[in-house]
């Protein structure tokens, strides 16, 4: 009768431990959120810069995308001597110098003299709404992160690139036209 009684209350205890017991997946379950990214160098995808940008650079998206909401981390390769007028941000824009030499200026004029070195391996934090300018020294790569959608906007709207605005023609020389030999 005793062993009858101890089988009668063990049961209650091994059914509740058994529907408490955490059940194994037959299959794995799927992470939630977007997938990791890995790039390697020889993976780069290099084309032009977007049109807000000035001619010269080079621009890769390595995660996400810029245009959409939500993180994004992109690479910018820009010639010697390139320049990105005063401009801002909705959002923060975190940039990174991978090569060269960034310089970087805080204001709505570009003032060369004021300008910021920034050399290999320096962190530059831009908050949103906070008018800023650039330029390089040697060919230079920035890696450029934030939330998107990304948009660049111009203190004047004259130094857009993107509005199809030609370059300001050459000034001609006054006085007399030169004379013919």
């Amino acid at each position: 009768m005793r062993k009858f009684l101890a089988v009668l209350l063990l049961l209650p205890v091994l059914a509740l431990a058994q529907t408490a017991a955490p059940k194994k997946a037959a299959t794995k379950a799927k992470p939630a959120g977007p997938a990791p990214v890995v790039v390697t160098p020889d993976k780069i995808q290099w084309g032009p810069a977007p049109p807000v940008f000035p001619a010269g650079a080079q621009f890769a998206v390595l995660a996400g995308d810029p245009g959409k909401v939500g993180p994004f981390t992109v690479r910018i390769k820009a010639p010697d001597g390139y320049r990105i007028m005063p401009h801002w941000h909705p959002t923060a824009e975190n940039v990174t110098v991978l090569s060269g030499e960034f310089h970087v200026g805080m204001g709505d004029k570009f003032d060369e003299s004021s300008m910021q070195t920034l050399p290999v391996h320096s962190l530059a934090v831009v908050p949103p709404h906070h008018n800023h300018y650039a330029m390089t020294k040697g060919e230079t790569e920035l890696q450029v992160s934030g939330t998107g959608p990304f948009k660049l906007i111009y203190v004047n709207p004259a130094d857009d690139p993107s509005k199809g605005q030609s370059a300001p023609a050459a000034k001609k020389k006054s006085g007399a036209p030169a004379k013919k030999k």
